[in-house]
C-alpha cells in the first residue's frame, strides 16, 4: 500500500512539473506573441508616416507639373507660373528624399529624458549640491550646466565636465555638458540666418524651434524683460520641464547664454491659464 501511495505521489509531482512546464511555455509562447505584434505595429507606423510625407511629395509633383503645363498654355502668366511649377516640384523632390525612415515614440524620448534626469538629480542630491542651475559658455564654446555646492557661488571661467574641487568652497560644484548644446547645433542648422543678436529676436526663433522645428512643446510664447528671457511652454513631448537638464529649459538657457554672452540661470516656475510652465533666464548677476 504504502509503494503504491509512494507511485501515486510521484505521479502527481510529475503531473504537476509536466502542466508548470507547459504553463511557462504557454506563456513564454504569448510573450513571444506580443513582441511580434508590437514590432508589427512600430513598423505599421513607420510606414504609414512614410507614405504620407509621400503623398504629400507626390502632391506637390503633380501642382509643379501642372504650373508647368500652364505656363505654356497661358503666355501671360507664364512667368508666375514657372516659379510655382519650379517651387512645386523642388518641394517634391525634397519632401520624398527627406522622408524620415525611423520614427520614435515620444513616450520612448520622454522615459529616456526622465531617467537621464532623474539619475543626475539623484545624484546631486546625494552629494550635497544646491539648486542653483546655472549654464555657462566654456573656453571651448560649448555650453555646460553648472550646479554649484553653495546657494553663493563663483562660476568658473572655463567648466570642464566633472566634479569640480577648489580651495574656494564657492567654486565647487558638478559641471555636465548641457543637453541643449547638442540641440542647438541641430536648430543652428535650420536657421536661414545667424541667431539673433537681441533676447526678443533670439527668444522668437527659440519658441519656433521647440515648438515647429524639434516639436519637443505643443507652444511656447517668450517674453523678454530687459535682460531676462521667459519662455512659456505647453503640451511638453518629453514630460514636465523643471527636471533636471531638462530638453526644453536646456535649450533655451543654452540659446540665451549664446546671445547674452554671459552665465545665466534658469528656473522653471508653474504656469499660468496660457502655459504649463515657464521657463526662466536671467543672467547671474541680474537674477532677482
Amino acid at each position: 500500500m504504502s509503494r503504491g501511495a509512494g507511485r501515486a505521489d510521484g505521479d502527481g509531482e510529475a503531473v504537476g512539473e509536466t502542466n508548470g512546464s507547459t504553463d511557462r511555455e504557454e506563456l513564454a509562447a504569448q510573450v513571444e506573441l506580443l513582441r511580434e505584434e508590437n514590432r508589427r505595429i512600430r513598423a505599421e507606423y513607420a510606414r504609414s508616416r512614410r507614405s504620407s510625407y509621400r503623398r504629400t511629395a507626390l502632391g506637390l509633383a503633380v501642382v509643379g507639373l501642372l504650373a508647368g503645363a500652364g505656363g505654356w498654355l497661358f503666355p501671360g502668366s507664364r512667368e508666375t507660373l514657372f516659379v510655382l511649377a519650379a517651387t512645386g516640384l523642388f518641394g517634391a523632390v525634397f519632401t520624398y528624399y527627406l522622408t524620415p525612415e525611423r520614427f520614435v515614440a515620444a513616450a520612448v524620448g520622454e522615459a529616456a529624458a526622465r531617467t537621464h534626469a532623474d539619475g543626475l538629480a539623484a545624484l546631486a542630491e546625494d552629494v550635497g549640491l544646491s539648486d542653483e542651475r546655472i549654464y555657462v559658455r566654456g573656453a571651448d564654446d560649448r555650453i555646460r550646466l553648472f550646479v554649484p555646492q553653495r546657494s553663493a557661488f563663483t562660476v568658473p571661467s572655463d567648466p570642464s565636465p566633472g566634479f569640480l574641487v577648489s580651495d574656494d568652497p564657492a567654486e565647487r560644484g558638478l559641471v555636465v555638458d548641457a543637453t541643449g548644446e547638442a540641440l542647438f547645433g541641430e536648430f543652428e542648422r535650420t536657421l536661414d540666418g545667424p541667431l539673433g543678436e537681441d533676447l526678443p529676436t533670439a527668444g522668437d526663433q527659440l519658441a519656433a524651434g521647440l515648438a515647429d522645428g524639434f516639436e519637443l512643446v505643443d507652444r511656447a510664447t517668450p517674453e523678454v524683460d530687459g535682460r531676462a528671457l521667459r519662455m512659456g511652454v505647453t503640451g511638453s513631448a518629453l514630460g514636465p520641464v523643471d527636471g533636471f537638464d531638462h530638453p526644453v529649459a536646456s535649450f533655451v538657457a543654452t540659446g540665451a547664454a549664446r546671445v547674452l554672452d554671459e552665465p545665466v540661470s534658469v528656473r522653471v516656475v508653474s504656469g499660468d491659464d496660457r502655459h504649463d510652465a515657464v521657463v526662466v533666464i536671467e543672467p547671474v548677476g541680474e537674477r532677482e
